[in-house]
């Protein structure tokens, strides 16, 4: 479990998550269920954490202390092709430059856990 909430944020943004990633991850927690763990690829000791609610992506190695998290993400009311506001608190003063190749590899990992391989 990520140490989500006891980490102070050294910043907070708005956030769009774009509706297929967001609705990816609904898919997931439907057939899969949460939480849900996975490495990210090429970035030695990240991982990702998704829980019902917020997704974590976190230094492994320093006991899962949080790099950055998505969540409180406002669905209502919103076509499924639109995108998905949230929240984005940034942990570390150098995590914008995981922001993206987090949620690139979130979407590969779904996408082939939804299709029965182990990613």
């Amino acid at each position: 479990m990520s140490r989500f909430g006891e980490v102070p944020a050294y910043a907070r943004r708005g956030e769009l998550v774009e509706a297929s990633l967001y609705n990816l991850w609904r898919r997931v927690r439907l057939k899969l269920g949460l939480p849900l763990r996975f490495d990210l690829p090429g970035h030695p000791g990240l991982s990702m954490i998704l829980e019902e609610g917020r997704w974590v992506c976190v230094n492994a190695w320093q006991q899962d202390l949080p790099i950055l998290a998505w969540h409180d993400f406002q669905r209502r009311h919103s076509a499924l092709h639109e995108p998905v506001a949230c929240v984005l608190d940034y942990y570390h003063f150098a995590a914008s430059r995981y922001r993206q190749p987090a949620l690139d590899a979130m979407e590969r990992v779904l996408n082939a856990r939804l299709k029965g391989k182990n990613f």
